[in-house]
């Protein structure tokens, strides 16, 4: 199998799980908590997990084929996702007026990012998956998953409008 066709099933797995796991699993516990407290439970992985794309910018962690246009895009828009994240999830544990607000500022960059990285990874520079040397995990195991959260987010942010 090509490391193509690896990447997509690999992707395409993880976010079918997610998914499901989603589903089953996440939404009916988030539906029994105060709307604030269930995005907090969202919200605060985001503070972790996207300051990893930084790692696009590291020579030995990626290749050096690694194109540069996908790379600064997806490093820096993980950062502000990540800076965005913390100022959301510190907004809501204050209970702070504008705490919506952060969170919907927040998602909308958070997933217009991973929007933007696979549409630029795919149809602009196509992505060799092979030059993301260990950030491979990061690209195929955990952006489906923070795809998954960011659509949650949007779900709990329309029903409390």
């Amino acid at each position: 199998m090509n490391t193509r066709s690896t990447f997509g099933i690999h992707s395409l797995l993880i976010l079918i799980s997610s998914i499901v796991v989603a589903t089953f699993f996440v939404w009916p516990l988030l539906r029994t908590l105060p709307v604030e407290k269930a995005l907090l439970w969202l919200v605060v992985p985001h503070m972790f997990f996207r300051f990893i794309g930084l790692s696009f910018l590291v020579p030995g962690v990626v290749s050096p084929s690694l194109p540069r246009a996908w790379a600064i895009p997806a490093a820096y828009g993980d950062l502000v996702a990540g800076v965005l994240a913390i100022i959301a999830a510190l907004a809501l544990s204050h209970m702070a007026g504008w705490a919506v607000a952060a969170v919907w500022i927040f998602n909308v960059w958070g997933m217009v990012d991973l929007l933007y990285a696979l549409y630029v990874g795919l149809a602009r520079v196509n992505l060799d998956p092979g030059s993301l040397g260990a950030a491979y995990y990061l690209v195929t195991t955990i952006v489906p998953v923070l795809m998954v959260s960011h659509v949650l987010i949007f779900m709990l942010l329309l029903s409390r409008a």
